[in-house]
């Protein structure tokens, strides 16, 4: 016997596959998958210039001006000159530079047009100028942006819904071979956007198209250019040993302080953040500045480059897990204070990604931790990878993939720590972080004067 009331015509279930099975849905697939092309080549062009723009600025010029080698002071009046430009694109240019990166990973839709020259600028000044912020976030920005001007231009009537599934698809193709994988880039967008259901299915069909074509395109030109893929990789890790007690209690502290480190960092980000956009320019300088001073600080009291505080950290993970045995603990602690001091102003001024700081903060604490019975090299590289990951980005699924995939078989070793150090890690710096304030409820209206009652 039917349950619907007489005389109310009985509705069937809606199917939320439909979208797939419609013809349009092939020929979205079809888009998204020529678009992939030129977006992943932008994006791999993005990199390359970037590259170039770090070996001109620390190389080339001191060579050019007469200087043996790059001064350990470089970097001080190099980035305050960073600081004056980013500041004036922020201010003058449509879009305000793109994405806030103390605010979080970016799960906003696609920029306009007129906002894309501008974000590409910003992030273009930052990164290769050596602020602490990774490339992921400007090429997820780019790579949406790029992708609904595209389908715009050959489908001006397209879809809202269509235009952010090929908007999500042009990011998959931007990141699709920067962090070791397309998997991996396909995880932290799904986890960035907050997609689930059907809905989930919907999008990451084509954007998975378009991240493994946008793979492809990477290695091709790598191959072709001799530049490489710029790609998250490792060459040679250490082998990790079976968990233990001791290394499970390894992981309860490691999440503790990438906890409190992680949630320090954000904090006086969004505290500075603040403060800079009163002063928008002079305080960028001075940000650019305070970056270039947290190097000169490492290079003074280390004897190492300071390049081991500029930049993402990206390409300095390989080097840093070969080459661990030559760092004091002295030097790993002092890495780690200057790292973050550069990677907090940064996050408040420029513009960029936080997945690769974050990745070689915690790398470079689990190393220092390492150096104490009962943690082995590897597991604590990749449990402060990981645990440190979460702190920063809150996406707890991508920040276990990132620091077990990244190890190869060893990966595979260490996941149950990863896991625990990384639940531990996004608990506490959640209890940590301050629950937004409500906005204030309206007040009712007065009653009308004379009026009836209810």
């Amino acid at each position: 016997m039917s349950a619907t009331p007489a005389g109310v015509p009985e509705t069937a279930p809606l199917d939320p596959f439909a979208p797939v099975r419609a013809r349009g849905y092939v020929g979205l697939l079809v888009m998204t998958a020529v678009l992939g092309v030129p977006i992943s080549a932008a994006a791999f062009g993005f990199l390359a210039l970037v590259s170039r723009l770090e070996s001109l600025t620390y190389t080339d010029l001191p060579e050019a001006l007469g200087f043996d080698g790059t001064p350990s002071w470089w970097p001080v009046p190099l980035l305050a000159v960073a600081g004056l430009l980013v500041g004036l694109i922020i201010r003058r240019l449509p879009g305000e530079g793109g994405h806030k990166p103390a605010e979080g990973v970016s799960s906003a839709g696609a920029p306009s047009a007129v906002e894309l020259p501008g974000i590409v600028l910003a992030a273009l000044v930052s990164l290769g100028i050596g602020v602490v912020l990774g490339p992921e976030a400007p090429l997820i920005t780019l790579g949406a942006g790029l992708a609904v001007l595209g389908a715009r231009l050959v489908k001006p009537d397209i879809e809202p819904k269509a235009s952010a599934i090929v908007g999500a698809a042009g990011s998959f193709a931007a990141v699709s071979a920067l962090l070791g994988s397309p998997l991996l880039g396909a995880f932290l967008l799904m986890e960035a956007s907050g997609l689930a259901g059907p809905m989930l299915g919907m999008v990451l069909v084509p954007g998975l198209l378009a991240a493994g074509i946008g793979s492809l395109v990477f290695i091709g030109l790598g191959s072709w250019t001799g530049l490489g893929t710029y790609s998250l990789a490792l060459d040679d890790v250490p082998h990790a040993d079976v968990p233990d007690v001791a290394s499970f209690g390894w992981a309860l502290v490691i999440g503790l302080a990438a906890a409190f480190l992680g949630t320090g960092i954000r904090r006086g980000a969004l505290y500075a953040q603040a403060r800079v956009e009163q002063w928008r320019v002079p305080a960028t300088v001075m940000m650019g500045a305070i970056v270039g001073v947290a190097a000169f600080v490492y290079a003074e009291g280390s004897g190492y480059e300071a390049s081991g505080v500029l930049y993402s950290g990206q390409h300095g993970l390989n080097p840093l897990l070969a080459d661990s045995a030559g760092y004091s603990v002295g030097a790993l602690v002092l890495l780690i204070v200057c790292k973050s001091a550069a990677y907090c102003a940064s996050l408040s001024s420029f513009r960029g990604g936080l997945v690769f700081p974050s990745m070689f903060v915690g790398a470079v604490g689990g190393i220092a931790l390492s150096h104490l019975p009962g943690l082995d090299l590897t597991s604590g590289f990749a449990m402060g990878i990981g645990a440190m990951c979460v702190a920063m980005l809150k996406l707890p699924m991508t920040s276990v993939l990132l620091a077990t995939l990244l190890l190869g078989s060893q990966g595979l070793t260490v996941m149950p720590l990863v896991i625990l150090a990384v639940v531990v890690s996004y608990v506490v710096s959640l209890r940590l972080t301050p629950v937004p304030a409500a906005p204030a409820a309206a007040p009712l209206p007065a009653p009308a004067v004379g009026g009836d009652t209810a």
